[in-house]
């Protein structure tokens, strides 16, 4: 028989990502985030690889990288408008965890399945932050696809990729509920 959560299960019903420039200081200490990195790491790994990692960026070295997003953006023909606002998002966020893909050479579990561990992680850590009373955002964007901003500067290995940085603060601003998925749009039961 099942032992249903009906709290649990609520929460997820109800929980929502939040604008990461909504964010403000402050932003979960090392305990409260290593707990928060504790649950999201609880996500399912076939083989149990750890086919990802984390950085945690405090507000210096997201000082840093915003600087770096400047000046590399132009240099890599980036337009003025996506350079600042990617450059914003770690200028004004007061903490962020990338999540980096990291890969295993394993005969039994192919990449891809690798891969999406590590996006199940990212979503673990983002109802992880929110399940803790924390804003959080999962964002990407160009500086974290191309090889010479984010992952040359945080010493990502050739086989690694950024799956997600997510900024986590204080929420300052409650954003309004967005359209949900038709779920009997995109559901097929099959019974035979």
């Amino acid at each position: 028989m099942p032992d249903p959560r009906p709290e649990v299960l609520d929460f997820l019903l109800t929980r929502r990502s939040r604008p990461a420039k909504t964010l403000a200081a402050p932003a979960p200490d090392r305990e409260v985030l290593t707990r928060i990195l504790t649950a999201a790491a609880r996500s399912p790994d076939h083989g149990k690889l750890e086919p990802w990692r984390f950085i945690v960026l405090e507000r210096p070295a997201l000082t840093r990288l915003a600087e770096l997003v400047r000046t590399q953006g132009p240099a890599l023909g980036q337009p003025p408008e996506a350079v600042e606002k990617a450059a914003s998002a770690y200028a004004n966020s007061p903490l962020a965890v990338v999540v980096v893909a990291s890969p295993k050479a394993s005969p039994k579990v192919p990449e891809i399945e690798q891969l999406l561990s590590a996006g199940a992680v990212c979503l673990g850590l983002l109802n992880a932050a929110s399940a803790a009373g924390w804003g959080a955002n999962w964002l990407t964007g160009w500086p974290t696809h191309e090889r010479a901003v984010l992952p040359e500067a945080l010493g990502l290995r050739e086989a690694e990729t950024i799956a997600a940085i997510i900024h986590i603060g204080t929420e300052t601003v409650a954003p309004p509920e967005r359209p949900r998925p038709d779920i009997a749009a995109i559901t097929e039961w099959v019974a035979e």
